[in-house]
């Protein structure tokens, strides 16, 4: 077996939590591109990510570390390459946000039942006051790290402002994990679950948010004809 081979059979018979079979599943498809490309392999990986939230880049990264820690590539070439990856991803989804547009989200948004054309125009005035700091930080935050490029081109946010808040984000959150990889060694399994619980907790709050917002829509709505003269 060749080195490479024999890093990524190693780390495959951890069978990460959540990633599948020793020789399958999440873990089994990054450890291929790995594998095939080195790091623009994990690259692929990573902005197939962005596009598929699904997919966990607490599985992906940490392998990458993993591997740069046995020598299958740098840690500077993990990095660079899982970064770009990450610009790269984020860039096609704000490039659907930028093509569905504003017109047609108010179009649609005025279809849906239960909300209102000023709900979204409340949102897009919030974006427009802070959304320099929901793209970089919104990197940061698990689930949210890919959606968060969507409003920024229905927005139209400026494409170099864009692609500079994603790369900074991104490396930050890359570097965490990927480094923790490096760190962890054969362990590296072990970021998927501690990242795992803080997606969880991230879907919860998201969640309990959209089921409030639900309940205090429908009372309101159900309190509208009581206050309507005959």
């Amino acid at each position: 077996m060749t080195p490479l081979t024999t890093v990524l059979a190693t780390a495959l018979a951890k069978e990460p939590a959540g990633a599948g079979g020793p020789a399958g599943g999440i873990a089994g498809w990054a450890a291929g591109l790995v594998e095939t490309l080195g790091g623009p392999g994990a690259g692929v990986a990573i902005a197939l990510e962005n596009l598929f939230p699904p997919l966990p880049s607490e599985v992906i990264l940490p392998l990458t570390g993993f591997a740069a820690g046995q020598g299958v590539l740098s840690l500077a070439s993990a990095l660079f390459w899982t970064t770009l990856g990450s610009v790269v991803g984020a860039l096609a989804l704000y490039g659907i946000g930028a093509l569905f547009g504003r017109e047609r989200m108010h179009a649609l948004w005025a279809r849906l039942p239960l909300v209102k054309v000023s709900d979204l125009e409340r949102t897009e005035a919030w974006f427009r006051r802070h959304g320099t700091k929901a793209v970089l930080l919104g990197r940061m935050v698990p689930i949210f790290r890919s959606l968060i490029s969507v409003p920024a081109g229905v927005e139209r946010m400026p494409v170099p402002l864009f692609l500079l808040l994603t790369t900074v984000g991104s490396l930050v959150w890359n570097s965490v994990l990927v480094l923790a990889g490096y760190a962890l060694g054969d362990r590296w399994e072990l970021v998927e679950a501690y990242v795992g619980v803080v997606s969880k907790a991230v879907l919860v709050l998201v969640l309990g948010a959209a089921a409030t917002w639900l309940v205090v829509r429908l009372r309101k709505r159900g309190a509208e004809p009581r206050h309507r003269r005959p």
